[in-house]
């Protein structure tokens, strides 16, 4: 991703490997794209009676076999994850939007979605949140202000080994709520490996020390709605419904409940992995120049936090508006340039954008016909079902999900379907905090899931250190995993969001 920061060495690699990988995967994954594509067509040509949903039409039969399509390539990973949501936008606008082909259009072009609503995904106000979060990160890494920053954050935790290890879950959480993960992941690492080095080979302590670095990037990208996406997909859909969450709200709630999560994990760390070393001292290199680029970069971030935080209770200024300060600020002063708009993780934002379409498309109520979220609800029993297992079951199936394909994906792919959910159970959620309970608990079980190296791109990159078994690691993911999900919902539940 980005360049300028230290670490970029190992991201280079990471991804050199997985290119490797796929290529070595393009026979299975072609035999898979078949398969899921016959499926897909199957579901699309079957008697619109079959799905046993009252006045479904076949608009909304195609939005099924589009979302059946969707679900199994991102669970398969036949192709990267925004290349799927490309292909299912591309295939939604000319099968089943108001510029589709003639002779797939219904009589009267009753249901059709417009086409400017699943272009409009593309400049959705949440997609430019994401924007300003990677422009802020790209501008403290050129002037080199995260290193400074790391620099300050870890000298308060000296050198004794186990405060060590909690100065870096700590930092590396609090650079994550900000800085996208994989980054945090990297620059932390980058500065931690001569140590790594140094420590007896003997001993348990390192592998504290490298599982650090996971753990508080995953954790940390809580704590803010910028600090990972499925915070932002689960925000936009809420936002669709009318249900609003502020910055400082999120972060107000979600940051008590993240500090204990990594104290825990912290002293889960200490008993499985106990330091033989008993001090550890760790060198930041790296100074920075006070120019008016980095008073910039400064002045920028110190405003876009604070109106992040103050600025909709004061002025009434919405979020995702506050995201263009750094974007013009850095422009304007040169900092950022245009190749530097080549580093913004656009694969994120194209695989996100493609989620909210789908999730436009469910939700689209058109001239003479029904949403299909409202057919499904009207058509299943949800009174039938227990408030609190729905979501406890939501919980863990995303949980399931997210540590074997991307936590993008597996927020994108959930959300709208327990959206439907939430709406179909209706005031009995009341009692456990709500429709907002039921999505924000998806954003929480994704971030949590860190069983394998491949569950999210902290892990990889910790993995890469050769310090690290996998089972070391599925032993620490499965109990952080389960603290975070028990103490996630029971915030949800009794204290409320």
């Amino acid at each position: 991703m980005f360049k300028n920061f230290p670490g970029y060495s190992v991201l280079e690699k990471i991804q050199k490997n997985k290119s490797h990988k796929r290529e070595r995967k393009l026979p299975l994954n072609a035999i898979k794209l078949i398969f899921i594509a016959v499926i897909s067509i199957v579901v699309a040509m079957l008697p619109t009676e079959s799905f046993g949903i009252e006045g479904l039409t076949v608009i909304h039969q195609r939005i099924i076999a589009l979302f059946v399509f969707a679900a199994l390539m991102w669970l398969t990973e036949a192709m990267p994850s925004w290349v799927t949501s490309m292909v299912v936008v591309t295939i939604m606008l000319f099968t089943v939007s108001t510029s589709a082909f003639e002779f797939l259009r219904p009589e009267g072009n009753v249901g059709l979605v417009p086409f400017k609503s699943i272009f409009a995904c593309f400049s959705n106000p949440t997609i430019m949140l994401f924007i300003g979060g990677f422009v802020l990160a790209i501008g403290l890494t050129k002037v080199k202000l995260d290193v400074a920053l790391a620099r300050v954050l870890l000298k308060p935790f000296g050198t004794r080994s186990e405060i060590v290890l909690l100065g870096f879950i700590l930092v590396t959480a609090i650079f994550s709520a900000f800085v996208s993960n994989t980054a945090t992941a990297a620059m932390m690492l980058a500065f931690l490996t001569p140590v790594l080095r140094s420590l007896p080979a003997d001993g348990k302590g390192r592998i504290a020390l490298a599982l650090a670095i996971p753990v508080g990037a995953n954790l940390g990208g809580m704590i803010t709605p910028i600090g990972t996406p499925p915070n932002m997909i689960a925000l936009d859909y809420l936002s669709s419904q009318g249900i609003g969450i502020s910055f400082v709200d999120w972060t107000i709630k979600m940051a008590p409940f993240v500090i204990v999560l990594l104290i825990l994990s912290w002293l889960l760390l200490r008993v499985l992995f106990p330091f033989k070393q008993k001090n550890i001292k760790i060198e930041i290199e790296g100074d920075i120049r006070w120019d008016y680029k980095t008073w910039s970069v400064v002045i920028a971030f110190v405003v876009t936090i604070f109106m992040w935080m103050f600025g909709t209770d004061m002025w009434g200024i919405d979020t995702n508006v506050v995201a263009m300060i750094p974007i013009a600020i850095f422009c304007a002063t040169g900092i950022l340039t245009r190749r530097d708009l080549e580093e913004i993780n656009w694969s994120v934002l194209w695989m996100v954008a493609g989620g909210f379409a789908l999730g436009v498309a469910l939700n689209y109520k058109g001239e003479g016909s029904e949403s299909l979220s409202s057919l499904i609800v009207q058509s299943v029993p949800f009174d039938n079902f227990s408030p609190l297992v729905v979501m406890v079951l939501a919980g863990l199936i995303c949980f399931g999900f997210s540590n074997f394909i991307s936590h993008s994906a597996a927020t994108s792919l959930l959300v709208p379907v327990l959206g439907v959910v939430a709406s179909g159970l209706g005031t009995s959620l009341d009692g456990y905090g709500g429709p907002q309970a039921m999505l924000v608990g998806i954003a929480i079980a994704s971030s949590v899931s860190m069983i394998l190296p491949i569950s999210t791109p902290p892990n990889a990159i910790a993995h890469s250190t050769g310090f690290i078994e996998q089972k070391d690691m599925m032993k620490v993911g499965i109990i952080v995993g389960i603290m975070g999900l028990v103490l996630g919902y029971a915030m949800l539940i009794f204290i409320g969001f």
